[in-house]
């Protein structure tokens, strides 16, 4: 009967609305950490669906205060029982070092030790000369891919019961692969076949 169709329909657009308040997690219970990068096509590389997790992104895709505030907040409160890190390849974080990009600050007229990096707590402050280590950029994606991990795994805000994954977005050839894993590497070569001298 049509009411019937009708009332399932708006008791999923009420359970969707209220989805924290009724204590519904994410579909799969997912929380996956992200670069911004707009190369990184989240939802279609997991193959996953709005609703499926909560995504976060930032600068990176990496593990940072806010990262873990949001990851022990799904995990502890929302049911959530998987992390997954996705970085990529050509990150715009391996463009520069964080002195130069700190530089660069203060050319522009802006002090880097004298600024709030968080304006809703103007009590943190990062010590003289640590912000440079605060920007965070990096020089090898499958390091600091398997880097994110550690530190999402040994952090005391994350249940140790959740697992945590993390893989490498190759934005050449718009794949998901393992951190180290280049399938490339290991076909049509004289040495992956194993050839003899």
């Amino acid at each position: 009967m049509l009411h019937q169709q009708i009332d399932w329909e708006l008791a999923e657009r009420e359970a969707w609305a209220l989805r924290r308040q009724k204590g519904i997690p994410n579909n799969r219970r997912l929380f996956v950490l992200a670069c911004m990068d707009e190369r990184l096509p989240v939802e279609d590389a997991l193959g996953i669906r709005v609703g499926d997790a909560h995504v976060f992104r930032n600068a990176g895709g990496l593990v940072t205060d806010d990262a873990i505030r949001s990851a022990m907040l799904t995990t502890q409160f929302f049911g959530t029982k998987e992390i997954i890190v996705v970085n990529h390849t050509e990150c715009g974080m391996m463009t520069a070092t964080g002195d130069y990009l700190t530089n660069l600050l203060r050319e522009k007229g802006i002090d880097p030790d004298a600024v709030q990096v968080d304006p809703a707590l103007p009590e943190l402050k990062l010590p003289p000369g640590t912000f440079p280590k605060w920007i965070r950029t990096f020089t090898d994606v499958d390091e600091i891919c398997l880097r994110q991990v550690e530190l999402l795994r040994s952090s005391p805000l994350i249940p140790a019961d959740v697992e945590i994954h993390g893989y490498v977005w190759e934005v050449e050839s718009m794949r998901l692969r393992r951190p180290g894993v280049r399938l490339a590497e290991k076909v049509n070569t004289a040495k992956a076949m194993g050839a003899r001298g």
